[in-house]
């Protein structure tokens, strides 16, 4: 599945002609790919690094894995309620058919439970505390850029492994905050947000386009250029829950496999199939404003890697 030769004929099997639509304008932007190395095929990285972690970084705990310094540890609730999901043309002109609904319907109304949502993307910093502790053979590149700044670039087996250990990480420290601790004793999971609960954080329940409004802005997102900014680098007020870069910076991989519409929950898993396509959402710093809408979707394989390529965790019930 992670080469380009042949992925394309499993997926439309799997998912039908509206896949192999989307597939084709993943492809035309540069999404849809396979690895470049046999290293990333693998997904357990391209070189075995040793990085020296940083002591402090602004905003961030070096004591607690390097996660934002908030009361959750930069864990955002994202309350339960329903949704518009999906893109509509008669609403937004730049919509795509593997946007759409269904055949009767442009968009669908999707209730998601509530979870909890990374603020920002996992950083180069908290990534570099999972390889210091593990020795995760983590492709070399990914310290390249400063500890502030969206760890990348990363495969859909590195995030899971990163949250992985981060959830076994909080299970155990009397550092993590009362209210994850129970929910950990719930069931509860650090995990990747599935394909809805990224969309919905993205969105609100307002059907917007983006996640500051209808229009495309400069000033709420890092799009259209040559690199990664730290995350969080811009205000969003107007977003509908105090998550940032939701848009741009880098793509997010999700937990969902790439599927046709209509969205169902019970496809979302953690399990790597031979012939899945894993959702990715948010466009990143290379891409147009159509790319940033928070109905656009692509999908790459699981042991892809690619520069714009990152993700953020969540906290959800399983």
């Amino acid at each position: 599945m992670n080469h380009v030769k042949g992925a394309p004929e499993r997926s439309i099997s799997r998912v039908g002609l509206t896949a192999l639509i989307a597939l084709v304008s993943i492809a035309a932007v540069g999404m849809y790919m396979g690895p470049s190395s046999s290293a990333a095929t693998s997904g357990t990285g391209s070189a075995s690094a040793s990085p020296v972690g940083p002591q402090q970084v602004a905003g961030f705990r070096s004591d607690a894995w390097y996660l934002p310094d908030t009361e959750l540890l930069g864990f955002v609730e994202i309350s339960e309620g329903p949704f518009l999901m999906g893109g509509d043309v008669t609403t937004d002109p730049q919509a795509l058919d593997h946007e759409r609904w269904s055949a009767a319907s442009a968009q669908g109304m999707v209730n998601v439970p509530t979870f909890y949502l990374g603020r920002s993307e996992v950083t180069v910093a908290q990534f570099r505390a999972f390889v210091e502790a593990t020795g995760f053979a983590a492709d070399v590149r990914v310290f390249q850029a400063p500890p502030e700044y969206p760890v990348r670039p990363i495969s859909w087996t590195d995030a899971l492994a990163y949250s992985r250990w981060l959830q076994s990480e909080m299970e155990a420290s009397p550092s993590t905050p009362p209210v994850l601790r129970e929910l950990f004793g719930e069931g509860w999971r650090v995990t990747l947000p599935s394909e809805a609960e990224w969309e919905k954080a993205a969105r609100g329940a307002d059907g917007r386009l983006y996640p500051w409004g209808n229009e495309p802005r400069a000033d709420r997102a890092n799009f259209g250029e040559t690199g990664t900014m730290p995350v969080a680098s811009f205000d969003c007020s107007e977003c509908p829950y105090p998550v940032f870069d939701m848009s741009g910076n880098v793509w997010e991989w999700t937990r969902s496999p790439y599927e046709p519409y209509p969205y169902d929950a019970s496809d979302d898993r953690e399990s790597l199939e031979a012939d899945a396509l894993w959702v990715i959402r948010g466009g990143s710093y290379q891409d147009s404003a159509r790319e940033l809408r928070a109905a656009s979707r692509a999908a790459a394989g699981p042991g892809v890697r690619r520069p714009f390529i990152g993700f953020r965790v969540a906290i959800s019930r399983f």
